[in-house]
């Protein structure tokens, strides 16, 4: 049983900020190295709708389909001659309680539980796409409009390294940690013509993020998404 989770993953918003190496590394999960871009690390809060979810090919009644705010940053993990890429979450986000907790067990991860919406307007010419969660009685969100058009990644660029990271990885404690593997093929992505973000970073994800909050993001990015599984096998080192 190779599959664990299928689903698709449609217009992902990616608000990337230049971030000190320091404040990252406590997060960091034993036997994994921060990545960096041109000698930088970044952090990104992500937006995406999680559609039509199945646990080993089931669908999930009434939870299937659900929004996702998390944020994440990236590592790589060496393996013999090979170099894995993947992703730290900080913290995870879904409207619903019972998709949180059966992640949180299954995964090991981050999850949490608030209320959460999604805006789309689409037509031939324009993407304008908005996320929005609610904490401590306000809405906080993030919104992008961009060119309806998608174009493949250029190797080597800054959203080829902010999107292909195919692990996620996890820390259980200061010894152990846990390997797991995303499929899906490149993505494409739209040409950002502007953009909003509100979110109280030191709210949200502790005080370690909150110099986040008068930080202006590196760059912003859309993408159109695709199917997703995520295998079964978890591995711990």
């Amino acid at each position: 049983m190779k599959t664990f989770l299928t689903a698709k993953w449609q217009n992902l918003i990616m608000i990337n900020y230049e971030i000190d190496p320091s404040y990252l590394l406590p997060y960091l999960p034993n036997g994994v190295e921060l990545d960096y871009f041109q000698g930088k690390t970044y952090v990104s809060l992500v937006g995406f709708l999680f559609k039509d979810s199945r646990i080993f090919s089931i669908p999930i009644p009434f939870l299937g389909t659900f929004e996702e705010v998390n944020l994440r940053f990236y590592v790589i993990r060496k393996v013999g001659n090979s170099l894995r890429r993947g992703v730290v979450f900080i913290n995870e986000t879904v409207p619903n309680k019972t998709v949180a907790y059966v992640a949180n067990k299954l995964y090991k991860e981050h999850y949490t539980s608030v209320p959460t919406k999604h805006e789309w307007q689409i037509n031939k010419d324009e993407k304008i796409i908005e996320y929005n969660w609610f904490i401590n009685k306000k809405w906080f969100g993030m919104k992008v409009s961009a060119n309806a058009t998608s174009h493949k990644m250029k190797p080597g660029s800054i959203e080829s390294f902010i999107f292909e990271h195919y692990f996620g990885f996890t820390k259980l404690d200061g010894r152990q940690s846990i390997e797991y593997k995303v499929n899906h093929p490149s993505w494409e992505i739209h040409d950002i013509q502007n953009y909003q973000v509100d979110c109280n970073f030191s709210e949200f994800y502790g005080d370690n993020f909150g110099i986040l909050n008068s930080t202006n993001p590196h760059s912003v990015m859309l993408a159109e998404g695709s199917d997703v599984s995520i295998d079964w096998i978890r591995k711990r080192f």
